[in-house]
């Protein structure tokens, strides 16, 4: 794997992963400003390719101070290519990443063009590529446009969909959004395969910071519970659990040693996490206390209510000329509750979830108090908005202190941007002690 080396403050020599960023021509480029300063801090080392339509939108020099490298416009370069400077390009690095990707660009990599210097690193590279399509929602929905990303894919490209939203022209509205700096930090350094650099190389980088969470242990519910009628049959919800595990992914990055206490679910146990798996409620509650203590405790699990009473042992069959089976049901433990009353054990900061479907603030603040809970985060999880079971998320944050409304954001990007809070809410904690 090609690695680059710089000399440490201890004088160690360490290693540091590297990508080439991409940037094409779309008003979503001023994002990749910040995605450079978070790559950065995460001791990931970025070079950038500029291509002239990207010139329009963000400059060299911004670039260039961000990532403190130089910046690559020009395939014709006589410096950078006495060393063939387009091959190295393509192959110095862990990782190339193209976005904002445009129509254009994503046609010449399907057609395989090589007439400037991006499309030239994109050819010659033999490293994993990433793209981040960004566009107008009609020219994202073009027939050349999903041919081209079908073709891309089939090439072995990795492509991160395009978000929904509001699009720069007024009244453009629909899929064609560069996905947030959280969710394009995530796919990249899952693909790099770690949280960017060694342990060494972080800490040399950073300048000796460790990582917001170190330390701390963080419980996650997860994911919905299936409560038995009889061996066959069960009382369930829609819930994916993709929000609790990208929340539990997002919290282990931050250094966090993090338990998962995940109900069934057709997702991945994320990496570097404690994970339980359990079916009811009951049993989530007991891997829950047996997980204590711990300093924050987040429950975004969709633990069912009721319950049956007392579930058969056998299937139960269905009998001509008879009535369906009357089902008497019992009310589930409150885990949030429960965990939030805990006395000694009780975590430093409670978060719970609120699904709900109307007057989404007002039963969140009512939950909020109810439950004993320091924060609630509610949203919307009516048919029409896609939230259950998608793998988007628009979220208000309810504490004592109001409401704050979050845009829709990817699910890994709801969790970067929840564990960011809970790191600076912790801090400045212990800064208050």
């Amino acid at each position: 794997m090609a690695t680059f080396r710089l000399l440490a403050r201890d004088h160690k020599i360490v290693t540091q992963k590297r990508i080439v960023l991409i940037i094409g021509g779309g008003i979503a480029a001023y994002k990749c400003l910040d995605l450079i300063r978070r790559l950065k801090e995460r001791g990931v080392a970025v070079r950038v390719v500029l291509t002239r339509a990207g010139e329009q939108f963000v400059t060299p020099l911004s670039v260039g101070a961000l990532s403190n490298e130089p910046v690559f416009t020009n395939l014709f370069d006589l410096n950078a290519e006495r060393e063939i400077g387009h091959i190295r390009l393509s192959r110095d690095a862990d990782l190339i990443v193209v976005a904002p990707a445009t129509a254009d660009l994503i046609a010449k990599m399907a057609g395989g063009h090589a007439d400037d210097l991006a499309s030239t690193v994109l050819m010659a590279t033999d490293k994993p590529v990433i793209v981040a399509p960004a566009m107008n929602p009609r020219m994202w929905l073009h027939p050349a446009t999903q041919r081209n990303i079908a073709q891309l894919k089939v090439d072995g490209v990795t492509v991160i969909e395009p978000a929904v939203g509001e699009m720069a022209e007024r009244g453009e509205a629909g899929q064609g959004r560069l996905p947030e700096v959280p969710e394009l930090m995530e796919r990249i350094l899952s693909a790099l395969g770690s949280s960017g650099s060694s342990p060494a190389t972080s800490t040399s980088i950073t300048r000796g910071a460790k990582l917001p969470l170190a330390g701390r242990h963080v419980l996650v519910t997860s994911g919905p519970t299936h409560e038995p009628i009889d061996p066959v049959r069960y009382i369930a919800n829609r819930s994916s659990g993709k929000q609790g595990h990208a929340i539990a992914a997002a919290a282990a990055r931050a250094g966090a040693r993090v338990t998962l206490i995940s109900g069934p679910v057709n997702i991945a146990d994320p990496a570097n996490v404690d994970v339980v798996h359990v079916e009811t409620a009951a049993q989530m509650l007991q891997a829950a206390l047996s997980a204590l203590p711990a300093d924050v405790g987040i429950f975004t699990a969709a633990v069912a209510d009721w319950r049956v009473a007392s579930a058969e042992k056998q299937k139960i069959k269905k009998q001509p000329g008879t009535n369906a089976p009357q089902l008497t049901l019992a009310e589930n433990p409150d885990i949030l509750k429960t965990i939030a009353a805990s006395g000694s054990q009780r975590p430093g900061l409670v978060v719970g979830f609120a699904a709900e479907t109307d007057n989404v603030t007002d039963y969140a603040g009512r939950k909020l108090k109810s439950k004993n809970a320091d924060w609630i985060v509610a949203n919307d999880v009516s048919p029409e908005t896609g939230i259950m079971g998608g793998d988007h998320n628009r979220v208000h944050l309810v504490s004592a202190n109001g409401v704050e409304d979050w845009p829709q954001m990817s699910k890994e990007g709801v969790a970067e941007a929840l564990i960011g809070r809970i790191a600076a809410h912790l801090h400045a904690s212990k800064d208050a002690t």
